[in-house]
């Protein structure tokens, strides 16, 4: 970064290091930093959950003047969260606790004067919360409305889970509440999702929420750019894309093989489903070999198997917000069925090329109606993408925020 730039300092917190951006959270932390480098000094502080992440801290100094990455170990975490119980917490928040991320942020605002905070997720504003009366401009994104996705977990468990899950929901939707009350602004990945936080709030607090929705590389995300083929994808095939140790994604996909799936294949023997994403759960893994399903694990590079196959499916149950997954699909010009719970804030008129469906049934026969087709390449998705949802303008909405523009 260029010192002599002299640009405002900028404390940004995020919960999973914002590279390389090849999950969802991920896509939208990297193009808040990288479009937030053109108008402010980054200090970035984050986590490292995953091995496969560790050693890119000069990638991330091309955008941020400094990086505090943290490695996690997931046992200690776990055991870390059960601290909630002793005090009456939110189990999320002992989770993410870090006397050395509290240590840099503290010695991070002094050293800089910081005076503008953008914070990614809930569980990272616990850090920033003893000086936040200080602090001149800070947004809270919290990306989705996590209590209620506990709430829809909840609603699908019975027992000690479903009262584990309600607590956790009830009580990290006080903590919601009550950084919406400290922060100068709080942001949702959605108008949608935002609108759906809104009806917990009390009025005065319901102007400080709005929705910066996620975008997508076009340019990258093209059926025509340079990416190598996958020789061995089926011809009758279909593809599902996403983290697939993500507890939305693994019923998203458990919930399609056990209810749409065999309907498609009753009428396409032939068809085949890659499940393409990184660290499958066992759940998952489990379904690799049946049923002509192929599940690939990490894969470097998603776009070929959107492409190949004759069209995507986003069949998620669980969770709220813009699907990465489904404007990568959009931008890849391929078909795309999908779920309403998907579907949130894409705002998408139907086409033959873009279904959205609930019922098994009728996905299934939607399905099987597109596999009866060619490779389809569908230039209205793609046109849609290109026109409503770019990164930088949405991106831009955060600069404002944290200059103190707002309306």
């Amino acid at each position: 970064m260029d010192d002599i730039e002299m640009k405002p300092a900028l404390l940004f917190l995020v919960h999973r290091i914002p590279f390389p951006p090849n999950k969802g959270d991920k896509i939208r932390s990297y193009n808040m930093m990288k479009e937030l480098s053109k108008d402010f000094d980054i200090h970035l502080g984050c986590f490292i959950d995953d091995h496969e992440d560790i050693g890119f801290e000069p990638e991330l100094l091309q955008f941020c003047k400094s990086v505090k990455c943290i490695q996690q170990n997931k046992l200690l975490c776990k055991v870390k969260g059960l601290q909630g119980f002793l005090s009456n917490k939110a189990i999320t928040l002992p989770y993410y606790s870090s006397a050395e991320m509290q240590k840099w942020t503290n010695e991070t605002i002094s050293q800089n004067q910081i005076q503008r905070v953008l914070v990614f997720s809930a569980a990272m504003a616990q850090f920033v919360e003893q000086h936040l009366s200080q602090l001149r401009h800070t947004v809270l994104d919290f990306v989705d409305v996590d209590s209620d996705k506990w709430r829809q977990y909840a609603s699908e468990k019975s027992g000690i889970k479903a009262w584990f899950y309600n607590r956790e929901a009830r009580l990290l939707q006080d903590y919601e509440v009550q950084m919406t009350e400290t922060f100068d602004a709080s942001t949702f990945v959605s108008d949608d999702e935002a609108g759906m936080f809104k009806t917990m709030l009390a009025d005065n607090l319901k102007d400080k929420v709005s929705g910066v929705r996620n975008g997508v590389d076009t340019s990258y995300f093209d059926p025509k750019s340079d990416f190598k083929k996958v020789e061995s994808i089926s011809e009758n095939s279909i593809v599902f894309t996403g983290a697939m140790d993500y507890w939305a994604n693994v019923n998203a996909v458990i919930w399609f093989t056990d209810n749409v799936w065999p309907l498609v294949l009753a009428a396409k023997p032939d068809a085949h489903f890659y499940i393409v994403g990184s660290n499958p759960t066992s759940k998952v893994q489990a379904l690799n070999g049946k049923q002509n399903i192929t599940v690939t694990g990490r894969v470097e590079d998603v776009r070929p198997y959107i492409e190949q196959t004759k069209l995507s499916i986003a069949p998620l149950q669980i969770a709220r917000g813009t699907q990465n997954k489904v404007l990568e699909a959009l931008s890849m010009a391929k078909p795309i069925v999908l779920s309403s719970m998907a579907a949130e804030g894409i705002n998408k008129p139907s086409t033959a090329d873009y279904q959205v469906q609930d019922d098994a049934s009728a996905m299934a026969k939607l399905i099987t109606d597109l596999l009866e087709q060619g490779i389809v390449v569908s230039q209205q998705n793609r046109a849609f993408v290109i026109e409503h949802f770019s990164w930088e303008s949405e991106m831009h909405k955060f600069t404002d925020l944290l200059n103190g523009v707002t309306g």
